[in-house]
This record gives structure tokens, C-alpha cells and sequence, in this order.
């Protein structure tokens, strides 16, 4: 045979070789996720690619049978030129085997891995065209070779999965994945999504609204003084009381008290009829299930209660979607949770704010673990009702008591080291 046929023949084998090494690295790089959704989308290659995957042992052996099959055929084919045209020569032979080899690892190897790493996709699914056949052609040869395989699995005690196109992903994965999708998600959305998956760790002790701020109507009050209470409300539902605040008998909803200030004052008798039963939460609950639960019992607002059935807060709807979304409703005057910015750079806090509004709009890495507020995280951490004037350190971040009243403390100093990460996290209110 001339030696120009033996050579197109050497060819023909290492771009056959190529294409077993094109397919084998994008079968193994391509995305499941946006493989599973061309099939949806009935891509006829996606489905093959699918299929072939779900027996990998299978796939691998067709694909390295060809490949070693077709690499073997190459030396020999170099060892039949050598031998023709060089008479045996030993330094022909040897510079020949190490140009068979140079060009099946350039040629065969590392080029054609390299070019399925980049484009595995688009190499995947026109591969699997060939492949799907070329399984069913040499399916006995490769059953009997993997019968060899998983014999020496089952003395390695080892046990592959069957399903290689289910791939686990974990929480922390998902969020990288969403805070590396820039160009694809805006940074406000990415923001919403980010605070979607943490309402599983999120509870609804974290954002409730504090007994001592919440604006309630006292039936005991007098018919006058919960007629003008409503007239200067904040807040479109109010917990109805009787006596004491621990005694919640009901939620008002002031759209229908207004509906019946048009006949005349609003007296105790009119909002012990219109006003509906108070919707309990157990302490603990996640704010995702909370969710749920508003939705399933159609309800907007909710009471929280400890082990005791004391009555710790109170959590709206309102509260669980502005976690999600950041906030977007003003305050009312009553609630608290103010930053204030002093002159030389530190930062008064309000005790009562909640520890997830600072860590949030200051920037700060308080411990969430144990209480929910800085006034509950200074007495956890004096063991004590602690005198103002006082200075501490908690977490690495220095602070100083500038009030307290009724065995609280109501108002902290943060210093410099802290105003700096507030005013990198967004505006305070100046002073």
C-alpha cells in the first residue's frame, strides 16, 4: 500500500480518536439544569443526551472502547510504515512512537478536551446522534467489559448512582449561583431572592413588632377616648384589650370602624361586635411557614405567644414581605428603630431595635443566635440591669449605655469603628 494512504488512513483514525474525546468531556461538563430544560422544550438531542446519561458505565465504555480502539489502531498503522518503508530501523521505530504518541495527546487528547470543556453543550448533543447508535451497534461488547467493571466496583465497595443527570444542589450553592448570575438578574432581584431563601431561618420572633410598641384599644378606656385613639391611629388593625394587654380579646380593623362612624361615636359595645377573634402564632414559628399559614387561614396579622401563652408581639403581613423585598411603608411614629448620627462619627441606637435592622442597616455581625433586640443582648450579656454610662464590647463592637428606664436599656451609643460600616450601608438621620 503507497505510503501516502497509509498516512490518510493515520489521519482518518486520530480525527475518529478526536471525537470520542470531544464527546466524552462535554457528556461529562454539560449542564444538567439547561439539559433538563431543552428537553422540555423537546429538543430531539437534549432527549438523546438524557438517555445516554443515565447509564453512564454504558456510555463511558462505548466511547474508551472506540477511543482505545482507535489509538491502538494508529501505533499499529505507525509500526506497519516503520517496518515498510524504514526495514525495522530501531531509532525509525522509537521516533515514530514518540510522534504517534505527540500527535495522539495534541491531536486526540488535549485539543479536542479543551474545545468540549468550552462548548460542551453544542458538542453534547450533535455527538449523541452518533453515539446513540454506536451504543446500540457494540452494546454486547460493552455489557461484557462492564461486567469486569462492576466487578471490580463491587470489591472496591463502591456503588455509583444510577441517575447522574439529578445533581444536589444545597441552599448555599443556590445562593452563589444567584449572586454570580449579575449580568442575568438585576441586584435588586437578586436581593429579593437572597431574602427568600433565608425565611426558613428567619422566625417570626425576628421581625415582630415588641408588646411594648404596639398601639392597642383598651375597652376600658371610655366610649370618648376610643373614639379619638381611632381617629389618630396609625395602623389599619389594632389589637383590642380588655383591661390588661395580656387580656387580647380581638382585632379591629379600622376601615370598618369607619363604616360605622357614620351613624354616630364608636363606643365599646359597636368594636366588641365588628372586631374578629386574635390569630395566635407560636414563638419559633418560620417566617416561610407564617407565610403560608396567612395565606391558608386568609389572615393579615397575627399575635405572637411563648411557651406560656404569654404574649410576647406581633407580626403582619406587611413584616414578612417587606424581608423579602426591603422595606417600602413608613413607620409609624409609635415604633422605634431610629439611627441617629452624632457629631465625631458614632451612631445612637434605640435599645428596642431589632438585632436583624442593625446587622442590616449598619452593617454590624451581632450574634441572632439568642435575643432578638440590643436591649436583650446588653442584659444577656451583663447578666444585670447595667447603669448609664456604661461602656461594653459584644462581638468585637464597642458600646456605650446612654439610658436606661424601667430596667431596660432604652438608648446606646456605637462608636466610630461601627458609623463608619453605617454610613457605608446607607443614610442615617443626621443630628
Amino acid at each position: 500500500m503507497p505510503l501516502y494512504m497509509l498516512l490518510i488512513a493515520l489521519v482518518v483514525l486520530l480525527i475518529l480518536s478526536a471525537f470520542f474525546s470531544l464527546s466524552e468531556t462535554s457528556m461529562m461538563a454539560i449542564n444538567r439544569y439547561r439539559l433538563k430544560y431543552l428537553v422540555k422544550e423537546g429538543h430531539r438531542g437534549a432527549r438523546l443526551t438524557t438517555q445516554l446519561l443515565l447509564n453512564t458505565d454504558r456510555l463511558l465504555g462505548v466511547i474508551l472502547l472506540g477511543n482505545n480502539l482507535l489509538n491502538a489502531a494508529a501505533a499499529t498503522l505507525v509500526a506497519v510504515i516503520i517496518s515498510n518503508f524504514f526495514a525495522h530501523n530501531e531509532l525509525a521505530l522509537l521516533i515514530g512512537t514518540v510522534c504517534v504518541t505527540f500527535a495522539i495527546l495534541v491531536f486526540s487528547e488535549i485539543t479536542p478536551k479543551v474545545i468540549a470543556a468550552a462548548y460542551p453543550e453544542r458538542i453534547a448533543l450533535a455527538s449523541s446522534y452518533v453515539l446513540t447508535p454506536l451504543l446500540k451497534l457494540f452494546y454486547p461488547v460493552v455489557w461484557f467489559v462492564n461486567l469486569f467493571v462492576q466487578a471490580l466496583l463491587i470489591i472496591l465497595h463502591l456503588k455509583p448512582k444510577e441517575d447522574n443527570t439529578t445533581q444536589q444542589i444545597s441552599l448555599e450553592e443556590l445562593k452563589t449561583l444567584v449572586l454570580e448570575a449579575g449580568h442575568f438578574i438585576r441586584k435588586k432581584h437578586q436581593s429579593m431572592l437572597l431574602n427568600l431563601f433565608d425565611l426558613e431561618t428567619v422566625t417570626v420572633d425576628d421581625v415582630m413588632v415588641p408588646r411594648g410598641q404596639i398601639e392597642a384599644i383598651d375597652l376600658g378606656d371610655g366610649d370618648e377616648a376610643i373614639h379619638n385613639q381611632l381617629l389618630t391611629c396609625h395602623h389599619t388593625r389594632l389589637p383590642v384589650y380588655q383591661g390588661k394587654l395580656d387580656n387580647v380579646i380581638g382585632i379591629i380593623h379600622v376601615r370598618k370602624v369607619l363604616n360605622q362612624m357614620r351613624s354616630g361615636a364608636v363606643t365599646a359595645a359597636i368594636l366588641e361586635k365588628i372586631m374578629r377573634e386574635p390569630y395566635f402564632i407560636p414563638s419559633g414559628t418560620p417566617l416561610y411557614s407564617q407565610l403560608q399559614l396567612f395565606q391558608e387561614n386568609r389572615e393579615r396579622v397575627g399575635l405572637i405567644v411563648d411557651e406560656y401563652g404569654e404574649w410576647m408581639g406581633l407580626v403582619a403581613l406587611e413584616d414578612i414581605i417587606e424581608e423579602i423585598i426591603g422595606e417600602f411603608t413608613t413607620h409609624a411614629p409609635t415604633q422605634t428603630g431610629t439611627f441617629v448620627r452624632q457629631e465625631g462619627g458614632s451612631v445612637i441606637v434605640e435599645g428596642s431595635t431589632l438585632l436583624r435592622d442593625l446587622n442590616r442597616k449598619l452593617g454590624l455581625r451581632l450574634p441572632l443566635g439568642g435575643p432578638k433586640t440590643l436591649n436583650g443582648l446588653i442584659l444577656e450579656y451583663f447578666q444585670d440591669i447595667p447603669e448609664a454610662g456604661t461602656s461594653l464590647k459584644i462581638a468585637g463592637y464597642p458600646m456605650e449605655i446612654v439610658q436606661t428606664q424601667d430596667r431596660v436599656v432604652k438608648v446606646v451609643r456605637i462608636f466610630p469603628i461601627l458609623a463608619q460600616a453605617a454610613g457605608a450601608a446607607g443614610p442615617l438621620m443626621e443630628r
